[in-house]
């Protein structure tokens, strides 16, 4: 406890509030719109909100870089420990920064929140999961630019190619809106499991000895 207590402000030091900052601001840009367009009714709110989650969730993908990853490996620390502070003190930072995003669009065409905020949420964990995937299986100490180029390039042909008969992205008045969000639930578990099972670090491969025949 004593040495993970000892972390916090090395960690805070190190995070990424640049990108953080550059994909917070771009995101509060991108949701004040609903604000500054004239016949901005729900469906462009929300469409606006999420892609505010997207520009915030690719400032997330940089959040578990760490450029010391190979000489910090043999510490007592475990990485999901370390993985678990960096989330902790970006998730309050990540909390206003939602917040703040929701209510900056007009209460009266303002989609549901706790809807969107599945959506958002299942976007913010699926940038960490898949940060902790490229940590885990590469030897990348920084892979957030490559994780936020996938995250980017996923989030259009999601909209391109995802099959109808499961749709994510549907309006407020859709009937399907409902089972959307059961799917984003879903989608969000996916993510959380990822992320859990690419915490840890890799097993070391154990070296067998042979006797040397004479």
């Amino acid at each position: 406890m004593g040495v993970t207590m000892a972390l916090v402000a090395p960690v805070l030091r190190t995070l990424p509030w640049r990108a953080l900052g550059a994909a917070g601001a771009l995101g509060l840009l991108i949701a004040s719109m609903a604000r500054l367009t004239d016949d901005a009714d729900e469906l462009l709110a929300l469409n606006l909100l999420r892609a505010a989650a997207l520009a915030f969730a690719l400032g997330l993908a940089f959040v578990l870089d760490d450029p010391a990853r190979h000489t910090t490996a043999p510490v007592p620390t475990r990485r999901p420990v370390r993985h678990a502070l960096r989330l902790a003190l970006v998730a309050p930072f990540t909390a206003v920064w939602w917040t703040t995003a929701v209510l900056l669009v007009p209460a009266g065409i303002r989609p549901p929140v706790g809807d969107v905020t599945l959506e958002a949420g299942a976007a913010f964990t699926l940038a960490l999961a898949a940060s902790a995937a490229a940590i885990r299986f590469t030897q990348a100490a920084e892979p957030g630019q490559a994780v936020a180029g996938a995250l980017l390039t996923t989030a259009v042909l999601g909209l391109l190619l995802w099959p109808g008969r499961w749709p994510l992205f549907v309006g407020t008045e859709d009937p399907r809106w409902g089972a959307a969000h059961d799917r984003w639930a879903v989608v969000l578990a996916a993510a959380v499991v990822v992320w859990g099972v690419c915490g840890p670090e890799p097993l070391k491969r154990r070296v067998s000895f042979r006797p040397v025949r004479t």
